[in-house]
């Protein structure tokens, strides 16, 4: 009896060892173990990648515009602060004319423009001379202004759709896990993991790309209007210098760089 009862034990585990196993368990066997950003990537849907490749981009845009932006507001900024200083001395706008020269930074475009339409006006000091003076530079600032903030519309862009930009690679990396649990017939954890970290991993970088791209944008903003203060303060300058010499009728032709 115990013989017997020994070989039908051993039948039922060489029964067991040689009978093809579940479903499910080759399934979860065959599920990616390696869950680190990169390994969720390469494993991720194709769409899913898309998403994350575009998100990737983004930031590197956002990053760039940065770093570009930053230099030019400081460059610039520090030349208009040092223009605007020498106007508020002793100066003929014939000088600061001279001075400027062909450069082609705002505050010497300012005082050519003056000085361009001081020759226009024939050496006339008459009450539309300001007026004229005032529209010409308000123009002058208008377009530097657009030239210092262009670039900066992709940053305001990217702070604004980047996190919806996320939330669909999230969408269709859910959907997908849930078509993954429909095909496996279970509801293992194993099976719905993988999907789940690859559609959070979107969010994350859909996050990653927006906020740096809000902040930054603020940021350029505040140095932009900083620059343009710059400018106003040059302009109000070079308006009391033409006020100045009229009222004294020293007020003498410049003739403005080519």
């Amino acid at each position: 009896m115990q013989g017997m009862s020994r070989l039908r034990q051993m039948i039922v585990t060489i029964a067991l060892a040689l009978a093809p196993a579940p479903a499910f368990a080759i399934d979860e066997a065959l599920l990616p173990r390696n869950l680190s950003p990169w390994g969720m990537f390469l494993g991720a849907d194709i769409v899913v990648k898309t998403v994350m490749v575009g998100l990737a981009v983004a930031s590197l845009v956002t990053w760039t515009v940065w770093l570009a932006k930053s230099i030019e507001l400081r460059r610039k900024g520090a030349l208009a602060l040092w223009r605007t200083r020498a106007l508020e001395g002793n100066i003929r706008l014939a000088e600061a004319a001279e001075r400027a020269g062909d450069a082609h930074d705002a505050v010497a475009q300012l005082i050519q423009s003056c000085a361009k339409e001081a020759e226009l006006s024939g050496g006339v000091l008459d009450d539309g001379l300001q007026e004229r003076v005032a529209l010409r530079l308000e123009r002058v600032e208008a377009a530097m202004s657009r030239q210092i903030a262009r670039g900066t519309g992709v940053l305001a862009t990217i702070g604004a759709i980047a996190p919806f930009v996320g939330l669909f690679g999230t969408v269709w990396g859910i959907m997908n896990s849930f078509i993954g649990i429909s095909e496996s017939h279970t509801t293992s954890l194993a099976v719905v993991a993988p999907g789940i970290a690859e559609a959070l991993l979107a969010t994350a970088l859909g996050l990653v790309a927006a906020i740096p791209a809000v902040v930054i944008y603020n940021h350029l903003v505040r140095g932009i209007a900083n620059y343009r203060a710059l400018l106003g303060d040059a302009s109000a300058q070079l308006m009391l210098l033409v006020s100045r010499q009229r009222d004294h009728r020293e007020f003498r032709l410049a003739r403005a760089a080519e």
